[in-house]
């Protein structure tokens, strides 16, 4: 059985919710990623910051990123996947809350990421293709 963990990138690292978003997008170039999960002082995940909400929900708003911080940006329920959950359920949830990055959590840890990168490399053709259709569709 394929795993969270077998399919993940390691080295995921928690943005915590008091840093501002010039910082986030920092450790984004610094890490050559686009998304790093929030979290709040406890470590817990409280949602994703991607480049294009920096973008779109503070410069484009005309706020300053060096006064915003990630904590203000995380919006709606985080979603997570067990390590040890299988290929199928990592895919369940990605496709029902159409969401295209995933952290993968080992005893209350965040211990990696799972991407549209990681699947593109670990799926077969048709299970991509669904994958895509499913968290791409609008409706």
């Amino acid at each position: 059985m394929t795993t969270a963990k077998d399919i993940m990138h390691p080295g995921a690292q928690w943005l915590p919710a008091h840093e501002t978003l010039d910082r986030a997008a920092q450790m984004m170039r610094e890490m050559n990623v686009g998304a790093l999960p929030i979290a709040d002082s406890n470590e817990r995940l409280m949602g994703i910051l991607t480049d294009r909400d920096i973008v779109v929900g503070c410069v484009a708003m005309g706020h300053d990123p060096a006064q915003t911080t990630a904590g203000e940006m995380a919006h709606g329920t985080p979603r997570w996947i067990e390590a040890s959950a299988d290929i199928e359920e990592v895919l369940r949830e990605m496709q029902s809350h159409q969401i295209r990055r995933l952290p993968v959590i080992e005893k209350k840890r965040l211990i990696g990421m799972i991407s549209e990168a990681d699947l593109a490399r670990h799926l077969s053709e048709p299970q991509l293709a669904t994958w895509v259709e499913k968290v791409y569709a609008h409706g």
